[in-house]
């Protein structure tokens, strides 16, 4: 009996510390999410000051790579949300 609950307890406390990581796991993936944007963001800019006339493929190509970064965060995001709430 003794045995059971200490399981049990364990299982809960378990249970716990899996919703502060899922929410670390959100957290840090929207920071590195936002951090890939700025990179491509700059990386865009510093390409269009040196070949303006490049800027229609720059802005296009950046556009597409925020997107799929953008995809990908809300797909980490809905997984850890998840986890916290089933």
């Amino acid at each position: 009996m003794i045995n059971l609950l200490i399981i049990l307890q364990a299982v809960a406390g378990g249970v716990a510390i899996a919703k502060v990581g899922a929410a670390f796991a959100a957290a840090s993936s929207v920071f590195a999410a936002a951090f890939g944007i700025s990179k491509i963001g700059t990386s865009a800019m510093e390409a269009i000051a040196r070949q303006p006339e490049a800027a229609g493929d720059v802005r296009s190509n950046m556009i597409v790579s925020a997107a799929l970064i953008e995809g990908v965060a809300f797909f980490a995001i809905v997984v850890c949300l998840l986890i916290l709430f089933v």
